[in-house]
């Protein structure tokens, strides 16, 4: 894990060093070492350091072109058999940055494979290139103004580095309440935005002069295949894929949850590890958890489980935290356990390996299965089709615009000869994936100097997994079909067919029992007051049903977000404490 930044002016003099420190200084956490400048002209690169950090090439680096690399993740070649060998050593990663762009110019990220977020400047071209990976496992923004063009790991480092001011777009806004994700290229700050996931961005004199982008699913529909076929071809993808995530020594770490996706994720690791992984699972505390099928799967795979507990205490205390690290905000308390997980597994591995992107091109989700339905019968139907406060009548406006960013992108996944399955799932590897599920993995991690590697986005593997015919997906009523298949020979006793009641964060409940006091801290938060009215605020907050529910957490989230990154006020004490802090004006 680490964390990249960079500024490049439109005039060609000398970046300001006071900007690049300001950015540095804000991507730390990204890391456990001081943070490295690199400059060439008019172009500055920073990069924080972790253990086993790629470093930064300045003009002394490798060979003497003088170019300058910054690297967030690990790259592997596209190309080559599946079973070729991966360098693990500290700066094959830049290396094989270094080698492609030397070989293939602005065309380098094509050839990449991996989870990254880059950073390439070419004094002989004058040329700043800026690639992430093509699901969007890492993130990286940018803002091009009158100083010239900077980007970095985080919105929030833009912003402490007075290149973009900390204000509120409102579709973004309006988007993060409705959806709890934003959608697209613009954030929640004006002129701040995201580089879409598989994009390359060219910058000269300050300026983007050309965009490409490459998809990171096929533009295809399902393939005719037998069922024995695909599971072995699976099988080997998924192979390959989790042993260029194995570190190359100790133990594996994994995120273990009680799904399928994570045990097969662990049969797999322990399978190809040289020693017994260390698998890090969430203990509900204050309600019914998952510890007996956790603890079969960890016993049955010869894994060491690692239990870290987490209640209604913990969701107080920690929101704060959490908010004020979701800098380009989601409303999604999955985050909080994960959060939390981080500061137990940080201690004995930097690297975790999660499930995170199997239900979305396995079509683990109930969603899934309802596209497969007839219209009479419940599906298929409009993504997302109303809001978390949709006829709640609690809004001061309310607007349809937040779902353009959905009708945008639901059409770009419409064009290619797809299945109606294959359109659900591309629409949410373009939208939900890298904006929400990926997005509040990245921040609970990095926030600890963590980063998750995610086995099941492993191009070779999502290319077999998307193509494979809706059947193998999904059948009788069960999604990951095929990963079900592998499990069930791959590891015995675990009895993958079988549903699994997954134990959830009764947030509605610890909502509603604080309801009279939060209802009223948050109705008089600033962030709040200015979009919502204050007697139906305190209203949802009492309220018992689920989308009253929903919009109660929305609205919580979001006044401690905007206390943080719009007010600039950092987080007292739990929940309560850094609400009532900012009515008393601090």
């Amino acid at each position: 894990m680490s964390g990249i930044a960079g500024l490049m002016t439109a005039d060609g003099s000398p970046p300001a060093a006071a900007i690049l420190d300001r950015l540095g200084a804000a991507l730390a956490h990204r890391g456990r070492g001081a943070g490295r400048r690199s400059a060439s002209g008019g172009v500055g690169f920073v990069q924080t350091d972790s253990v086993g950090a790629e470093p930064a090439a300045g003009s002394d680096g490798p060979g003497s072109d003088g170019l300058l690399l910054a690297l967030d993740g690990h790259v592997l070649e596209l190309g080559g058999g599946a079973a070729e060998p991966v360098d693990k050593s500290p700066g094959a990663g830049i290396d094989n940055l270094l080698r492609r762009y030397r070989r293939y110019g602005g065309a380098f990220a094509d050839t990449l494979r991996g989870t990254f977020a880059c950073a390439v400047f070419d004094p002989a071209e004058a040329a700043l290139l800026l690639a992430r990976d093509v699901f969007g496992v890492r993130t990286v923004y940018y803002v091009e103004g009158a100083h010239g063009f900077a980007f970095a790991s985080e919105p929030r480092a833009l912003l402490a580095a007075g290149v973009a001011a900390a204000d509120v777009a409102e579709v973004p806004r309006d988007e993060l309440l409705q959806l709890q994700f934003t959608t697209g290229r613009e954030t929640i700050f004006p002129g701040v935005f995201r580089l879409l996931p598989g994009e390359t961005l060219v910058v000269t004199s300050g300026r983007i002069v050309e965009r490409r982008r490459r998809e990171g699913l096929p533009q295809t529909g399902p393939d005719e295949i037998r069922e024995e076929v695909a599971l072995e071809r699976f099988e080997a993808a998924l192979t390959a894929s989790v042993a260029a995530c194995l570190p190359a020594g100790g133990p594996p770490a994994l995120i273990l949850s009680a799904s399928v996706k994570s045990a097969a994720l662990l049969a797999m690791a322990s399978r190809l590890a040289d020693r017994p992984p260390r698998a890090f699972c969430i203990r509900l505390t204050d309600a019914g958890d998952d510890r007996e099928y956790t603890g079969h799967v960890a016993a049955a795979t010869g894994a060491e489980l690692v239990e870290v507990g987490f209640g209604e205490a913990d969701f107080w205390r920690l929101l704060p935290e959490v908010a004020a690290v979701l800098d380009d905000p989601v409303a999604d308390y999955a985050a909080l356990p994960v959060y939390k997980l981080a500061t137990r597994a940080r201690a004995q591995s930097d690297t975790v390996l999660t499930a995170e992107g199997c239900e979305v091109v396995l079509a683990g989700y109930g969603r899934y299965r309802t596209a497969l339905r007839p219209w009479y019968l419940g599906g298929p139907r409009t993504p997302w089709p109303r809001g978390r406060f949709d006829r709640l009548e609690l809004l001061r406006r309310e607007s349809s615009a937040w779902r353009d960013g959905i009708r945008a992108a639901e059409s770009l996944a419409n064009l290619a000869p797809r299945s109606r399955l294959q359109e659900v799932q591309a629409l949410d590897c373009a939208t939900w994936l890298p904006n929400d599920l990926l997005l509040k993995l990245d921040r609970a991690l990095s926030a600890h100097g963590m980063q998750g590697l995610t086995p099941y986005l492993d191009e070779r593997l999502t290319d077999i997994a998307f193509r494979l015919p809706d059947g193998l997906k999904v059948r009788r009523g069960i999604g990951m079909y095929v990963l079900r298949r592998w499990l069930d020979g791959a590891a015995s006793g675990l009895r993958p067919f079988v549903r699994q009641r997954r134990a959830g964060l009764p947030m509605g409940e610890w909502l509603r029992d604080r309801g009279d006091v939060l209802g009223d801290l948050v109705a008089r938060q600033p962030g709040v007051a200015e979009i919502a009215l204050p007697d139906r605020v305190r209203a949802v907050f009492r309220a018992s049903g689920k989308r009253q529910g929903f919009a109660a957490w929305s609205l919580l989230f979001y006044a401690l977000w905007h206390r943080r990154h719009i007010l600039g006020l950092p987080p007292v004490g739990d929940t309560f404490d850094s609400l009532a802090a900012t009515r008393q004006g601090g």
